[in-house]
């Protein structure tokens, strides 16, 4: 303890699972390399400060090429960043390397926007969810496996299915067994509702909404789209080109948003009334 930093002194006193200072990420641009010497360097995040409370939701929202998913993954150190630091449970996660991270990174887990891609097409269900266990040194995987879909409401017989045998919605909660199987303490969503419809949208975010509330789970949720962060997040935060334009308790961002972006982005939610939306 005599050797923790301010920094982690501050995030275990407010029980802040994951924050960020600083946080920047930039990309060579090899479409604007010379013949002779290094492509120029693309900044895509601008100086990232956030904090997530443990048991929180956090909403990362924000249009195409805002950074969004670049800084979810920049969080993960699945993108390394170029400046700032990353704290996980207090610990400084900046430079670790893999061999230092890999215990780590079973407690924070990933759900992939596109199912067809983030699953095996070759393995049937319950070897997809088995084999990070298997990675991980689990025991009692079967068992594990079996919780792990009831948790995200699959009849157990899937477990013999393969993913083209499933639904868009199904596959997606088959990512989220997957990633809630190792007991971690963070999730990373991103854009995991956006290639669904709006019946299976809404029964993803009902079982992540009671995967947070039953096992104490933190989640960061990626999206375009505003009406899906107000359903399911405690905190916003709106990311244009790299930057922070507004951050905040959700129901302060909603009823009163203060950067203009953000009012663009709430005016392009659709309204429920046909009436009221002018058809």
């Amino acid at each position: 303890m005599a050797h923790e930093t301010v920094a982690e002194q501050l995030d275990t006193e407010r029980d802040v699972l994951f924050s960020a200072s600083g946080l920047e990420v930039a990309f060579p641009d090899m479409a604007a390399k010379p013949v002779f010497g290094r492509a120029p360097m693309v900044r895509i995040l601008n100086g990232i400060d956030l904090e997530i409370t443990r048991g929180s939701v956090l909403g990362i929202v924000g249009g195409s090429g805002s950074g969004k998913s670049t800084l979810g993954r920049a969080l993960l150190r699945l993108v390394e960043p170029t400046a700032g630091t990353i704290l996980f449970d207090g610990r400084d996660i900046t430079d670790l390397n893999e061999d230092a991270l890999r215990p780590i990174r079973r407690r924070m887990q990933m759900i992939f926007q596109d199912p067809m891609s983030s699953l095996n097409p070759r393995r049937r269900v319950g070897a997809i969810i088995a084999d990070p266990m298997q990675m991980h040194g689990f025991d009692h995987i079967s068992t594990r496996v079996d919780e792990a879909l009831d948790h995200v409401g699959l009849p157990r017989s899937f477990r013999s299915r393969y993913p083209h045998e499933l639904s868009g919605g199904q596959r997606q909660r088959v990512g989220i067994a997957r990633a809630i199987a190792l007991k971690p303490e963070f999730i990373l969503a991103d854009e995991i509702v956006s290639g669904l419809d709006v019946s299976s949208q809404a029964q993803v975010l009902n079982v992540l909404a009671e995967l947070v509330e039953e096992l104490g789970l933190t989640l960061a949720f990626i999206s375009h789209d505003l009406s899906v962060i107000r359903r399911l997040c405690d905190t916003v935060m709106v990311l244009q080109r790299g930057d922070v334009v507004e951050y905040g308790d959700a129901e302060g961002v909603f009823a009163a948003p203060k950067a203009a972006y953000t009012r663009e982005l709430l005016d392009a939610i659709p309204l429920p009334d046909p009436q009221q939306s002018g058809w």
